[in-house]
């Protein structure tokens, strides 16, 4: 299947070293976009895009969430850039809840844990249905490669 993405890097080169929980989520959300996910490029301005499976090496430069593509063979395929304007709410949701699901679990009953894991659950699906809102016409995803792009794009935007 060429209509994935085979390689992702963070360019964290500007930020503080991650602590463990989030070196782990970010770990872990590589993994599993490697193992399984959906992602493409339509053609645009009359040209068809060149054809993946796809390097991606995401990074903020500029107070921007970039998104710089290549071919298999390391050739030029896109680069877009995202504000992050509308990402900054529900990623530091995102994260209040995490460390408090990370509290939780240290010291929490099972259900007061699975009630807490539920909203967290609930807060990064709708990080990543902003993020499919924000690539439209530059990428096409679905749901679960949306999700794991998210937690890719929380680790970047609060600098780990």
């Amino acid at each position: 299947m060429t209509d994935r993405l085979i390689h992702v890097e963070i360019d964290d080169s500007n930020l503080p070293a991650p602590t463990p929980e989030i070196e782990q989520e970010r770990r872990v959300a590589i993994f599993d976009l490697l193992e399984a996910n959906r992602f493409s490029l339509p053609g645009r301005e009359g040209r068809e895009a060149p054809p993946g499976p796809y390097r991606l090496n995401l990074a903020i430069r500029d107070r921007r969430l970039v998104f710089d593509l290549q071919t298999e063979d390391e050739s030029k395929a896109a680069e877009f850039h995202l504000s992050l304007g509308p990402f900054r709410q529900v990623v530091k949701d995102y994260f209040q809840i995490c460390q408090s699901y990370f509290d939780a679990v240290k010291k929490l009953p099972t259900n007061q844990i699975e009630t807490i894991d539920m909203a967290r659950r609930g807060i990064h699906n709708e990080g990543a249905r902003i993020l499919q809102e924000r690539l439209e016409g530059k990428a096409e995803v679905d749901t679960d490669t949306s999700r794991r792009l998210f937690t890719l794009i929380c680790v970047l935007h609060f600098g780990g």
